[in-house]
């Protein structure tokens, strides 16, 4: 568990000068029009897990207070229907917000049917004991037993567990977070690890990280900032830089943004990809 020292709780590596350099050609490769907005769209849109058993994927948000999760949201809400919302109480706030789990459907447009993945919200980390996510309560949600969380159970059938989690992280803050923090992302890890859970980071925040992006997000991968931001949380974490994923959320925004559109639908897809890629571990007949 040291990389969880390094990343969140005192590395400061990254030199303030690469907040400036906007590199000639993107390291990532995404075409900025409404067709791949559509496209991006579309996808979430038909998505289906590929087991039968199963009517939708449960991604599980994790991190500190502010760092983006309800945000997120509301964010992926507001780009499927079309404007923004605000279903999901979200701010910036020295204690959390979220003051329960809660599980949040996306749906089709107003009166649509609802898509084939929840998004699952944590109350923040926060360094008090007593204050913030329980441990025992990320365990029973990993097996699916929430809201059962005052007992102990053996994991649920498949359909009520957790098939990806997710690491929110402010990119514009790497604090030296408390011990009492520390200790409840390192049982967390070793919780959703233990039950072969799919992890993927997202990097909130990011116009905010460099303020190069604050004129122009879709310079998002021309920048030498978030780019070693990205890989030096691909290689303390030790998962595949693919899984590490840049987003703004929208918070004081009126209108969508086109940029910020993709950033968001790209991430969704690939959680979903990688919810997928927990499902071909089981089969068919899977409970």
């Amino acid at each position: 568990m040291a990389w969880i020292g390094k990343f969140l709780f005192g590395w400061t590596g990254i030199g303030e000068d690469n907040k400036q350099v906007l590199l000639d050609e993107p390291w990532r490769d995404v075409v900025w029009n409404d067709s791949t907005r559509a496209r991006l769209k579309q996808s979430l849109l038909d998505y289906k897990p590929p087991i039968d058993s199963v009517p939708q994927a449960r991604i599980l948000l994790v991190g500190a207070v502010g760092a983006g999760k309800s945000s997120f949201f509301n964010s992926i809400n507001s780009v499927i229907r079309g404007n923004i919302t605000s279903q999901a109480v979200a701010g910036e706030k020295v204690t959390t917000r979220t003051t329960e789990y809660r599980t949040y459907q996306v749906k089709a447009g107003r009166v649509g049917q609802p898509l084939s993945f929840l998004l699952c919200d944590t109350m923040g980390l926060e360094a008090s004991e007593g204050a913030g996510v329980n441990i025992k309560d990320i365990d029973n949600i990993l097996k699916g037993c929430i809201p059962n969380k005052h007992c102990e159970c053996d994991p649920s059938a498949l359909k009520d567990r957790i098939h990806c989690v997710v690491y929110v992280i402010d990119s514009s803050k790497f604090p030296v977070m408390p011990p009492q923090t520390k200790r409840k992302l390192q049982e967390i890890q070793q919780k959703f690890e233990s039950y072969g859970m799919p992890l993927v980071v997202l990097l909130t925040k990011v116009d905010k990280a460099c303020p190069m992006l604050e004129k122009d997000l879709k310079k998002v991968y021309h920048s030498c900032y978030i780019k070693e931001l990205i890989h030096r949380a691909s290689d303390c974490l030790g998962i595949p830089v693919t899984n590490v994923l840049p987003v703004k959320n929208y918070s004081s925004e009126l209108e969508l943004n086109l940029c910020c559109d993709i950033l968001l639908l790209t991430a969704m897809q690939k959680m979903l990809h990688f919810a997928d890629n927990h499902f071909d571990n089981f089969d068919e007949g899977t409970e």
